[in-house]
């Protein structure tokens, strides 16, 4: 069980970092904007939902993951 509660906080220290890199604006400039994501703006309203970079995003995660557990 300790080894669970190590990798959640090495998992969440990771996903921190991240958010804060794209928060700052170090996030590649397609990320979010690529063909198929999902974009519906109204005069007083917007609805985006980025379905190919979430696509896209898991597929690298679960390669990396697997890589690692290796």
């Amino acid at each position: 069980m300790r080894e669970l509660g190590k990798f959640v906080v090495v998992i969440g220290i990771i996903t921190t970092l991240a958010g804060l890199a794209m928060w700052s604006g170090l996030a590649p400039k397609w990320l979010g904007r690529l063909p198929g994501d999902i974009r519906i703006e109204r005069e007083h309203s917007a609805f985006y939902f980025p379905i190919v970079t979430c696509i896209i995003l898991s597929i690298v995660l679960s390669l990396l993951l697997s890589i690692f557990r290796r």
